[in-house]
């Protein structure tokens, strides 16, 4: 472990300003693991929204890294998360992704328990054997309007300074009362840093990403792009936006930008910023493309980016939400889960078509797949070395140094 902390600190103090992270930060498999003890455990990241398993003994699978949680709503309608793992032997539980079921039954040896996780059922055991010692491990777990969060750390942070500045961003959609239209899951065989710069910045956006560049103005692009502030600033679109949050004002909605305005253990943004050309949604023709959520009772043309940790993104449009979760795998795999929200009222084929509201975001993340994929084949190369950044790439940068401040303060705490 002191070789590796070793060789972390010389590799986070060669870094340069304004260029990427070196090679081994993107291959190497001991990095990876230390960035999902020290970085991915630590963050507060929902895996999911309620409305996927709304009956007593619904339940899914969510995998990260060597971990796999059991999230399960139990008899008196709660939602649990527990590790996958069996108190006996250790063997996975649920070896289905989700499904129902009335208790937790090991395939290995029946061990059986109940929906809140105590164990109920073990054969053969001693005489001294106490069934209530045995029950499953909880996984740290909060739920917000609706988004089920996790922590895996053993001191996880405290979740209501976490969402506290969030609040109203995701209060004004009403989340907590909508449910999921579609999920789709792509899988990304490149690193989870490589997955996230490119969501970072939007340099690559008029390349690649013609469904987008569609629907958001160039000065947007310029000055927002991937989140808040990720390139250089774009009076144009500064003066749309001032003239935008008067007309917000008027309708009494919240509007508003949050970023961290000092180094944070946690890593969030927040902004509502208008459309560009009279558009309403996020759609292709810029029509609405569901019913109204939330505090809506008009469009006001404008939507709402959060970015609550690095592994998650909400998009809000007043009529749909989209919803990221980036779940590193392997060193070299990364899994992006994208899903649709829409008013727990509206009925498909009549309110909301699916193809509708996902239609730019699957675009984009099935490009974003292949550039990701594509980038990663070239970081492997023996010839790779970091290249400048441009003035489009900010977002990335403050990611990057956001990254090796957390690493670096995390492989020099002493342990005991």
């Amino acid at each position: 472990m002191n070789n590796i902390n070793s060789e972390l600190t010389r590799l986070i103090e060669n870094q340069k300003d304004n260029f990427p992270l070196e090679q081994k930060f993107f291959t190497d498999k001991q990095i990876f693991e230390e960035d999902f003890k020290h970085i991915f455990s630590n963050q507060w990241v929902f895996i999911g929204h309620i409305s996927r398993i709304p009956n007593k003994g619904d339940f899914f699978i969510t995998e990260i890294a060597n971990e796999s949680i059991i999230v399960v709503r139990d008899r008196g309608g709660d939602i649990n998360c527990f590790y996958n793992v069996c108190r006996h032997r250790g063997s996975h539980i649920c070896t289905k992704t989700e499904g129902s079921l009335r208790k937790l039954v090991c395939p290995y040896h029946a061990w059986t328990y109940n929906l809140d996780g105590s164990l109920s059922n073990a054969s053969m055991m001693d005489d001294n054997f106490k069934k209530e010692e045995w029950s499953l491990i909880k996984c740290n777990k909060n739920i917000f309007e609706g988004l089920i969060f996790i922590n895996l750390s053993n001191k996880p942070s405290d979740f209501n300074e976490f969402i506290s500045p969030l609040k109203p961003f995701i209060s004004l959609h009403g989340l907590g009362k909508s449910k999921i239209a579609l999920r789709k899951v792509y899988e990304i065989e490149g690193n989870w840093k490589l997955a996230l710069d490119n969501f970072h910045e939007c340099y690559h956006c008029h390349p690649s990403h013609p469904e987008y560049c569609d629907v958001h103005s160039k000065d947007y692009i310029q000055s927002y792009g991937a989140g808040s502030n990720t390139g250089p600033e774009s009076l144009s679109f500064k003066i749309l936006l001032n003239d935008w949050n008067k007309k917000v004002d008027k309708l009494g909605y919240f509007r508003g930008e949050y970023s961290e305005n000092k180094f944070s253990n946690f890593y969030r943004s927040a902004e509502r910023t208008p459309f560009s050309g009279g558009r309403l949604s996020e759609t292709k023709s810029g029509e609405p493309a569901s019913k109204l959520m939330g505090k809506f009772k008009e469009y006001d043309g404008g939507y709402t980016t959060i970015g609550p940790s690095p592994f998650n993104s909400l998009i809000m449009s007043n009529d749909f939400a989209t919803c990221f979760t980036f779940l590193p795998k392997e060193t070299l795999k990364t899994v992006v889960e994208l899903m649709w929200l829409v008013d727990e009222s509206a009925i498909e084929g009549v309110d909301y078509e699916k193809d509708n509201i996902s239609w730019l975001w699957h675009e984009t993340t099935l490009a974003d797949k292949r550039i990701i994929e594509d980038n990663q084949k070239g970081v492997l190369s023996k010839e790779y070395s970091p290249g400048p950044l441009s003035k489009m790439e900010i977002g990335l940068e403050k990611f990057k140094n956001w990254y090796l401040e957390i690493l670096k303060k995390s492989i020099n705490q002493p342990s005991y």
